[in-house]
């Protein structure tokens, strides 16, 4: 069993920062692609920003420039560092992880975290 534990939300002035962890545990498994998406009250989940196992990212257009993503495959974590925050970056984050356990891939899904953007 994979579980992803996520940490670092809370509340920011607008303009501050704020760096998401999200950390894979269990056995026997392999991370291939990993990202954080965000839903805001009364909206869809939207992608935030990806990362391939070769370190290869994708941002939305909304955050680019301002957040960053990474993660150390030796903890089998992905970072969200997010800067310049703005009001409207103020949702739920949750981390995503592609996961091989034997001979098949899974999608497992962090708890959420809650990030709340000050004017």
């Amino acid at each position: 069993q994979v579980q992803l534990v996520e940490s670092g939300g809370g509340l920011v002035q607008a303009g501050g920062s704020l760096r998401l962890s999200c950390a894979a545990s269990g056995s026997g498994f392999r991370i291939n692609a990993m990202g954080w998406y965000r839903q805001a009250p009364g909206k869809e989940r939207e992608l935030v920003a990806t990362i391939t196992n070769g370190d290869n990212t994708n941002y939305v257009d909304s955050v680019k420039g301002r957040f960053t993503i990474a993660r150390d495959n030796a903890k089998n974590t992905v970072y969200l560092q997010m800067d310049s925050l703005k009001p409207e970056d103020t949702a739920v984050y949750y981390c995503n992880a592609n996961i091989v356990l034997g001979l098949k891939w899974y999608v497992y899904w962090g708890q959420g975290t809650q990030v709340t953007v000050s004017s």
